[in-house]
Parts: structure tokens; C-alpha cells; sequence
């Protein structure tokens, strides 16, 4: 049930990150399930082996890398789920950021904690 939760925060925080932003569009929030379920499969499996990966770089710049990482995963999902787009390095970059945010703030008010 709980994860079943954080899908859907996860997912409202995609369509919020869409509003917010005009290079990331989401053509409808069945594309935003499956996109968040997407993201969460890549920052589950694939994220930590980059993290590893590039270790050094992200130690050399005091752990800012990660946002690139981030940016670039952001970036590669909207690459190929159809009906979810990001339109560049950047937009993924700061649309990772905000959709962190956005997760993060619903997560607190839906669970009374922050």
C-alpha cells in the first residue's frame, strides 16, 4: 500500500513539475504513472552504478556531479516514454531538482512528518 502511495506522489509530483516548467510535458497522467514507475525502476537500478562509476568526478566537485546525474536520467526517461518530454540537459537537470522537491514536499504532508 505504501508504495502504491509514494507511485502516486511521485506521480502528481511529474504532472506539477510539468505545469511548473514549459520544456517538460506529459501528455496525460496515465503518462505519468508510468513515467514515475520508470524513474523509480532507473533511480533504483541504474543510478547507483553511475553514482559508483563516477565516484571521483562527484568527490572532486564535492558532490555537485550528483545533479548531473540526476539531469541526465531525468533527461534519458523523457527520451523514450512517448507523451513525456524534456527538452534538453538543462530542462532535465532542473526538472530533476523540482520533481525531487515536489516528491518530497507531498511526502511530508501526506505523511504528517517532514
Amino acid at each position: 500500500m505504501t508504495l502504491l502511495l509514494i507511485w502516486l506522489i511521485n506521480s502528481v509530483a511529474l504532472m506539477a513539475v510539468a505545469w511548473l516548467l514549459p520544456s517538460i510535458r506529459i501528455a496525460d497522467f496515465t503518462t505519468a504513472l508510468v513515467a514515475a514507475l520508470v524513474l523509480g525502476l532507473v533511480n533504483a537500478f541504474i543510478r547507483p552504478l553511475l553514482v559508483l562509476l563516477t565516484l571521483p568526478v562527484t568527490v572532486l566537485t564535492l558532490g555537485l556531479f550528483i545533479f548531473v546525474i540526476n539531469g541526465l536520467l531525468f533527461w534519458f526517461v523523457g527520451s523514450f516514454i512517448r507523451g513525456f518530454v524534456v527538452e534538453g540537459f538543462w530542462s532535465g537537470v532542473i526538472g530533476a531538482i523540482l520533481y525531487s522537491l515536489i516528491s518530497w514536499l507531498l511526502s511530508a504532508l501526506v505523511s504528517g512528518r517532514s
